[in-house]
């Protein structure tokens, strides 16, 4: 004689409590035998076969359910989840919008379906239902996470990091090392260790969260400590199953970080044979070309560069398909002009002194900035933060008080003036703790565009140029995987790089002609080549008495740990000249740039060709 439903019924949900999903999938078909239309048994089964990832028999059992009672929106999520999960992610949105229609608008309900748009890589849907999601339910360390990363994917940084503000590490379980990991990406690398190191410690043999803190400590320039857990991993069978390529593809940065090139080649290519997608090879393609590089092996670097460029364009059209329409960004800041009549009519008399003035660091990406500031930021009388668009936030404050940018800017009362600076602090202090007597260090190189901003708000502020070979520079920038759509697609060739380099520093020296800002140019080939004697002409500059302790900024980048910059593995060495003349390589891929950077290889004295 069989057992009643009931019995078999409260058997499954004690198997379900216990995690024993077959078990439990087993009582309740026998049960269903007997009472096939039990909306309870059905439910549970479903679940059951859910949990293990039986998602076309779960979707059949959600279906049933919603036979019986097509109002009930539950139902419909439940097919929705199943849906996804067999990876039909358009039939999935169709039943979460049906569950919509019926009233469905849990928390629970937003997550499942971000899920989806996370899975057609539509950030910014998952990132609007995700917000919806965690205003409902703030103490959910999965949503939170979800949340916070799809504002990263957005380039929605401070919406990031405002979902992440008053979290505990101590509270967010299983997701505290995803967290932590987020956090250190989001910069803020104080507070992700210690819930990544939580995480790793809580269970020393959750893989993933040994990867995790792997990862975290290799971003952090601890490749010994990285390289040992990363050893320990490689030594357990179940933990390289478990980990596959996340696993491969940090051994091969460790190998790139140790110079072993062509084994980091042959891991890089590892990763790329397990079948990423085509928009998303470009991820290890960047890495791949810079070990191809430093292998002496240039023409198939300069393929895997344009591949990677190829595959990031495919992927921006997914997950930033306006800026893609838009085509290589015009740089719009820079179409428009200070007037010299407004300009004469500024009233400084209530500006900042220069020691009440930050030391603003400008130039094109990839000039030797990172360098340059780790240099000042090594003396005790500076202190540096990670770029930030602080500046153009004050521009935004400006443009919000009514004020057209930058052709009127005579208008801003003392006290509107101060209103924005105000707040241009305030932005500050969330970011840098600042001592008595510290001035700010704010290094932003594409502030280059904003200089009529920091003449207006800190007449008397110094500001250093960093000039480098713009050779050098547009096939660095080409080099490097950057992750601002705009920005990612002016690197997508030479010839565009070249126009918006060019158009850069005309914009520059445009503007400086009319402002004459307290600029220096500070020359990386001489920087690092007479790189104490460069330092010395720098602090005299800025107004900073001379400290020997500068001239070590590969120890201090050590001190700082997190570097948010692509050269955060560079940063760390012995300054070097190995990096000047590197675009001779490449000489044959310049022939349509080198007409456009004409002008400033004259004006700086710089070679255009080998031969000149």
């Amino acid at each position: 004689m069989h057992p009643a439903p009931e019995m078999l019924l409260g058997m499954a949900r004690q198997a379900m409590a216990g995690n024993q999903l077959q078990l439990a999938e087993r009582y309740s078909r026998e049960a269903l035998a007997q009472a096939p239309d039990s909306a309870a048994l059905l439910a549970l089964l479903g679940q059951a076969l859910h949990l293990q990832q039986k998602s076309a028999e779960a979707e059949a059992v959600f279906l049933r359910l919603t036979e019986l009672n097509p109002r009930e929106p539950a139902y419909w999520m439940n097919v929705g989840i199943a849906r996804r999960g067999r990876g039909d992610v358009d039939a999935a949105l169709l039943a979460f919008a049906r569950a919509a229609a019926l009233g469905a608008a849990s928390s629970d309900f937003y997550y499942n379906v971000a899920l989806a748009h996370i899975d057609r890589q539509d950030y910014e849907s998952a990132r609007a239902l995700l917000a919806k999601a965690f205003k409902l339910s703030p103490q959910d360390a999965e949503i939170r996470f979800h949340y916070a990363w799809c504002c990263h994917e957005c380039m929605q940084t401070e919406e990031a990091l405002a979902a992440l503000e008053d979290w505990d590490g101590n509270r967010g379980g299983a997701w505290s090392g995803e967290i932590g990991h987020l956090l250190m990406q989001l910069g803020e690398a104080d507070r992700a260790e210690p819930a990544v190191r939580a995480a790793a410690d809580a269970d020393v043999h959750n893989a993933r969260a040994q990867l995790t803190l792997a990862q975290l400590l290799e971003r952090t320039n601890r490749t010994g400590e990285s390289q040992s857990i990363v050893d320990r991993l490689i030594a357990d069978p179940r933990a390289q199953a478990e980990l596959g390529t996340d696993l491969v593809l940090l051994r091969a940065q460790l190998a790139q970080r140790a110079g072993d090139n062509e084994a980091s080649i042959s891991l890089f290519r590892e990763v790329l044979a397990a079948g990423a997608a085509s928009h998303q090879r470009h991820f290890q393609e960047f890495a791949l070309a810079k070990s191809l590089d430093a292998a002496g092996r240039y023409d198939e670097a300069f393929e895997t560069l344009t591949q990677a460029h190829s595959s990031q364009i495919a992927y921006l059209r997914r997950v930033s398909p306006v800026a893609v329409l838009r085509g290589a960004p015009a740089l719009l800041i820079a179409d428009h002009s200070s007037d010299p009549a407004d300009v004469s009519q500024w009233d400084e008399s209530s500006a900042p002194s220069t020691q009440q003035s930050p030391v603003f660091i400008v130039a094109f990406p990839r000039s030797g900035t990172t360098l340059l500031e780790l240099t000042l930021d090594a003396h005790p009388a500076l202190a540096s933060m990670d770029e930030q668009p602080i500046l153009q936030n004050a521009i935004d404050d400006i443009l919000a008080l009514g004020i057209r940018y930058p052709a009127q800017l005579a208008r801003l009362s003392a006290a509107q003036l101060n209103e924005v600076r105000d707040k241009y602090w305030q932005r500050v202090r969330r970011k840098v703790k600042l001592e008595p007597g510290q001035r700010l260090i704010d290094k932003n190189p594409l502030n280059l565009l904003r200089l009529p901003a920091i003449r207006r708000l800190f007449p008397n502020a110094h500001i250093l140029l960093a000039v480098r070979h713009p050779c050098d520079v547009i096939f660095s920038c080409f080099m490097q995987h950057f992750r601002a759509p705009d920005f990612a697609l002016l690197c997508r060739d030479l010839p565009t790089l070249s126009g918006g380099y060019r158009k850069s520093f005309d914009f520059w020296y445009a503007q400086q002609n009319i402002l004459r800002a307290r600029a220096m140019e500070v020359r990386y080939e001489t920087f690092v080549d007479a790189f104490a004697d460069q330092a010395r002409d720098i602090f005299e500059f800025i107004e900073v008495p001379w400290d020997d302790v500068v001239l070590q900024p590969g120890k201090r980048a050590m001190e700082k740990r997190f570097i948010s910059t692509p050269s955060y593995s560079q940063v760390v060495q012995p300054v070097t000249t190995k990096a000047v003349g590197r675009w001779h390589r490449y000489e044959r891929h310049f022939q349509s740039s080198l007409p456009i950077l004409r002008p400033y290889l004259e004006k700086w004295g710089y070679e255009g060709s080998a031969g000149t």
